[in-house]
């Protein structure tokens, strides 16, 4: 199989296809070819650096399923799958970016404070005045 990234290999092995009937209308006899795809692909037999391998599998667990019936037919399904089977892989394979932490500029804090302001004042007026 192919390679969804340079870092993660897919062995044949680790894919396992599925075929069923796709739901959709249709009465006796109607739409009984097996378009629907069920692709599960184990992730302890995928080869690559062992940090990629790692984060994927804290993300998905022991396997991925990937279930596609949008198309009518089988093979497109197939195709369907395989790419977001791979698409899944490169996502989890990426190292996130870590956050630079940032304060909020001077005019954000003032429209925040204006706000909460206005709805103070706007509240207060709803409220009883006090009798002497």
């Amino acid at each position: 199989m192919s390679a969804p990234t340079s870092r993660i290999k897919i062995p044949a092995s680790a894919l396992t296809w599925r075929f069923s009937r796709s739901s959709g209308p249709g009465g006796q006899h109607v739409n009984t070819s097996d378009t629907k795809v069920e692709l599960i692909c184990d992730l302890s037999q995928l080869h690559g650096e062992q940090s990629v391998l790692d984060r994927i599998a804290a993300r998905y667990g022991t396997e991925i399923r990937v279930v596609v019936s949008s198309q009518r037919s089988q093979t497109q399904n197939r195709k369907l799958a395989y790419q977001n089977l791979t698409d899944r892989l490169e996502k989890a394979a990426k190292v996130p970016r870590n956050r630079r932490p940032t304060k909020p500029t001077w005019g954000s804090t003032q429209n925040r404070l204006d706000e909460k302001r206005k709805a103070s004042m706007q509240k207060a007026q709803r409220r009883l005045p006090l009798d002497d």
